[in-house]
């Protein structure tokens, strides 16, 4: 296999894994805190419901992305982090939102 279909194919790989419209944002919300608990995740991902967080959730933390602990408060509180293998993602989270902000300032101005 040549080296650019095995780059393909590894995109393919990681888009498997970081796959859908939210887990992106979901990463993204735990990578620019030390932690975040449920309802801080919910508030920074603008549209998602609980249902569709919960099942982003359980599948990072399937994928060993995230860690999820529920800590003895009362209530009961959960919070999620990034794992050290969640954290290799930081640099990809930093690059796309130094994209996006960069196309934000360019379609002001059209």
């Amino acid at each position: 296999m040549e080296e650019q279909d095995q780059k393909i194919k590894a995109v393919h790989d990681a888009m498997d894994i970081l796959n859908g419209k939210w887990k992106i944002s979901v990463i993204s919300s735990i990578c620019y805190h030390s932690s975040r608990r449920f309802s801080e995740i919910l508030n920074d991902v603008k549209g998602i419901s609980n249902k569709m967080l919960s099942k982003e959730l359980k599948e990072l933390e399937k994928n060993e992305l995230v860690t999820r602990t529920v800590l003895d408060t009362q209530p009961i509180t959960v919070e999620y982090k990034l794992t050290d293998y969640g954290q290799s993602l930081r640099t990809i989270i930093d690059h796309l939102s130094d994209w996006g902000m960069a196309h934000r300032k360019k379609s002001m101005y059209k």
